[in-house]
């Protein structure tokens, strides 16, 4: 393919461009290879992000092993878990946004010929992927990969056991060491948080989507392994622009399909649901949230990682990874193995001598934990437009609930009822105006469900939100809610006591409130101020879509 670089390093025209570039300590020999950029979320306050310098060097090696020039970009990069329950946790899913207009304006600005995207955690791997779809350059992903799960009382935990430690110590259920021991043993490593939460959702279905390298969702973050993928990364990028494939000739409607086939079998988190629908708006695809419960339907559910059971990410590894997964998943015709992805291979090709290692981890098609997927999409007349719940991370007596709303206009008042005690068995909790808009950023609601969890009410009690959940949370939390109460929606209008029915096989979700007592409601209505007024958070409210359509900006 043709060189975008050649706009700096072609011609007596672009000697002011050059000189630059020399300033940097470019040679010239350097500059006659093509420039390939490393998008690099390294930081250090970001567990899942400190240690990407190192593999950030391994792509660059690999770069230039296989004839270009790396160029390292930084990116910033939110931690979910960090921010969780305070003002931060409003930066998060917005910074996506942030995070894609950054690298499409350092890449085009700078005429780069392709990119490697070193990311990690929730947001920064879709914002990236977004951006290399928007740009249609050559592009691969390479992901720090997963934390591996701490050790308690002999078992696996992860950060989802941490949050729920704390509930279960406000219910006096463990003391000061037990809370202790928790918070010092379930991050033991670098990486992504060890369940399938949306970090590992992402970085799995990158894998799926053909945009990161076999291996890539898996990984663990410690191992050597991922280093040399890292190198191989950066040797793929280089294949990728000799034969001039680009992000679009493998994100497109077939590769989408395999990523929701995917996302259905592992269980990953609701938070795919927006990042698939933002990535797809990019790359000019057609989704909405219909196709989501077309493949629940049909597509079984293959694995139950953390939260939704006592298996983590290095066990998935050790059963053989995404791969294996989509392995098995094409035994029943579930995946198109005509896919190209970044090694240059089909699906197909890439699987076709894997096999599952662990059935105890990845089940057989014949043995699925549910013959439906592990997400769910509902409807009814306080969801019109839509809500997502984690259906594989439910409990089965909580798939059909009926109980009275505990409505609450904001997290901070619903953790100090769950922490107060005043949250009974078979109420509905409802968190609004925590949208996209009225969040504003739909900040996630780890810490609620958590408390539920731990002072063992997540089988008795819902919980339902137009914000959004991490995918740590567990029991019957539904969340992305449209329409969101900012803009007007039913959620918004409901009242303490109103008889909420949840029917989640059916895809259903109503108020027992007829529309002439919502219209009433509506004209006694006053909507609060803006929690933004000042700052991009404030423009971004203003910008944002509905969840439904990816909460992408307009």
């Amino acid at each position: 393919m043709e060189l975008r670089s050649k706009y700096l390093t072609s011609g007596a025209n672009t000697a002011p461009q050059r000189s630059l570039l020399y300033a940097c300590g470019f040679s010239k020999e350097e500059l006659e290879r093509p420039l390939v950029g490393v998008v690099s979320a390294h930081s250090d306050i970001v567990p899942g992000h400190i240690h990407l310098d190192k593999l950030t060097e391994a792509v660059k090696a690999g770069v230039r092993m296989a004839g270009g020039t790396p160029i390292m970009i930084p990116s910033i990069g939110v931690c979910d878990g960090i921010a969780m329950g305070h003002v931060g946790m409003n930066y998060s899913l917005a910074s996506r946004e942030l995070i894609a207009d950054s690298v499409e304006t350092m890449i085009n600005a700078h005429c780069l010929d392709g990119v490697v995207l070193v990311p990690n955690c929730d947001k920064i791997v879709p914002g990236m992927v977004m951006a290399a779809v928007r740009m249609n350059i050559p592009a691969v992903v390479v992901s720090g990969g997963p934390m591996m799960a701490g050790i308690v009382d002999k078992c696996e935990v992860s950060l989802s056991k941490m949050f729920e430690a704390v509930g279960a110590y406000k219910a006096g259920i463990i003391d000061d060491e037990g809370l202790t021991e928790y918070e010092k043993k379930v991050c033991p490593t670098c990486g992504s948080c060890s369940g399938m939460y949306t970090a590992n959702s992402m970085n799995c279905l990158c894998e799926a989507i053909g945009i990161a390298l076999p291996g890539n969702g898996t990984i663990p973050a410690v191992m050597s392994e991922r280093t040399v993928l890292a190198k191989h990364a950066g040797m793929a990028i280089m294949n990728m622009i000799e034969k001039g494939i680009k992000a679009r000739d493998i994100i497109n409607m077939t590769s989408i399909q395999n990523a929701l086939t995917c996302d259905m079998a592992l269980g990953c988190s609701s938070n795919s649901v927006l990042h698939l629908l933002a990535i797809a708006n990019e790359a000019g695809v057609k989704l909405d949230l219909n196709i989501f419960n077309e493949y629940s339907d049909k597509v079984p559910n293959l694995c139950h990682l953390a939260p939704a059971g006592p298996t983590h990410m290095q066990d998935l590894y050790a059963a053989g990874g995404v791969q294996a997964v989509l392995s098995e998943l094409n035994k029943g015709g579930y995946i198109h193995g005509e896919a190209m992805t970044v090694t240059g291979k089909t699906v197909a090709e890439n699987i076709k001598n894997v096999k599952v290692l662990d059935y105890n981890v990845i089940r057989s098609l014949d043995n699925p934990y549910s013959p439906t997927g592990g997400l769910a999409i509902l409807w009814g007349n306080i969801a019109k437009d839509g809500c997502v719940v984690k259906r594989s991370a439910v409990a089965p007596e909580m798939l059909v609930h009926t109980g009275p709303a505990r409505v609450f206009d904001g997290e901070e008042q619903a953790i100090e009822a769950i922490y107060g005690k005043k949250i009974k068995d078979g109420d509905v909790v409802v968190i609004r105006y925590e949208g996209p808009k009225g969040g504003p950023g739909m900040r996630e609601m780890l810490n609620p469900t958590s408390a539920l969890a731990g002072m063992k009410l997540d089988k008795s009690v819902a919980l339902i939100t137009d914000g959004r959940f991490s995918g740590a949370s567990r029991g019957a939390s539904i969340g992305h809610v449209c329409p969101e109460a900012a803009v007007g929606g039913e959620i918004g209008l409901l009242k303490e006591g109103d008889m909420i029915t949840i029917d989640i096989p059916a895809h259903k979700i109503s108020a027992d409130v007829s529309d002439e007592e919502f219209e009433k409601r509506r004209k006694a209505q006053v909507m609060p101020e803006p929690r933004f007024k000042t700052g991009w958070l404030s423009r971004y409210s203003r910008l944002v879509s509905s969840a439904d359509k990816g909460a992408v900006l307009k």
